[in-house]
């Protein structure tokens, strides 16, 4: 039976694609993004029992030199993920594609359809397989939100199954997304021009962190490259917000509403046609 490791499903999410949607995240994640506002996701859980102690309820345990988590007794206050040195959570569920499909159709009847996000979902390639055909099989369309590392080319079982992409163009310069991503660009650009051509790229989202990254010189060349293809493609420009984030940028500032009008400017001079700033 296939499984994998689920990190949270919301049951009903307007902001995953479109119309009203499951969103299930997986854990797992290859990118280690300075600007992370989930780094819980980034690993799967080491066992080393730190957040144990931490946990008020005694929700977690240890047994067999392996970590446990009960949901019955979680208050979610998230005191083991902030005492987890591993960018980690013990709240991972290991779930087959049946038990997710079973929760799923719970909701079938107010949704449109599911979206896999992560972490990275697409590291988890045979699972989303194995869940989209189930999925599809119900009559739900079927999303990706990527950090677009896995070269869809290669993905093509995948990629028939999948209605659309979310795609994470998080930074144009190679050098720049080496530093702060700590991972190279490469796939990145590679997916969002292919994507864009067989008309499977739903929307492209860019984190706008002033200071540190070419945020103008990104916008523009995405821009370009969504117009070629599909004005109508939708790109979603993120506010940086240093809530949640790692200790290195929990003190940096936010872009102002001026400077993201400016990159929504750059956008729509570029021939876009669908930009939310958010």
């Amino acid at each position: 039976m296939m499984t994998g490791f689920v990190n949270n499903i919301i049951p009903f999410s307007s902001v995953d694609g479109p119309g009203n949607r499951t969103a299930i995240f997986l854990q797992g994640c290859n990118f280690n993004c300075i600007y992370c506002h989930n780094p819980e996701t980034i690993n799967i859980c080491g066992n080393c029992g730190t957040c144990i102690t931490a946990c008020p309820n005694g929700a977690i345990a240890q047994n067999n030199s392996k970590v446990f988590w009960d949901k019955t007794k979680c208050c979610n206050c998230d005191a083991c993920i902030k005492a987890c040195n591993n960018n980690s959570s013990p709240k991972v569920s290991k779930m087959s594609t049946d038990d997710i499909i079973n929760e799923v159709t719970n909701y079938k009847p107010f949704i449109q359809g599911i979206t896999v996000s992560g972490g990275e979902c697409t590291l988890q390639e045979d699972f989303l397989i194995s869940l989209f055909t189930k999925a599809k099989s119900l009559g739900l369309t079927c999303f990706v939100d990527s950090n677009g590392s896995k070269d869809f080319k290669e993905m093509a079982n995948l990629l028939e199954l999948c209605d659309g992409v979310m795609l994470d163009v998080k930074s144009f310069d190679n050098s720049i997304h080496n530093k702060y991503i700590d991972f190279d660009n490469k796939h990145v650009l590679s997916n969002l021009d292919y994507l864009a051509s067989i008309g499977k790229l739903y929307e492209v989202r860019t984190v706008i962190v002033p200071e540190i990254f070419n945020n103008e010189e990104t916008v523009k060349r995405v821009s370009e490259i969504i117009n070629k293809y599909d004005p109508n493609i939708r790109y979603k420009l993120i506010k940086f917000r240093n809530l949640g984030v790692r200790h290195s940028l929990k003190s940096h500032p936010s872009p102002s509403d001026k400077y993201m009008d400016e990159l929504k400017n750059i956008s729509e001079k570029n021939g876009c046609k669908n930009i939310i700033i958010v």
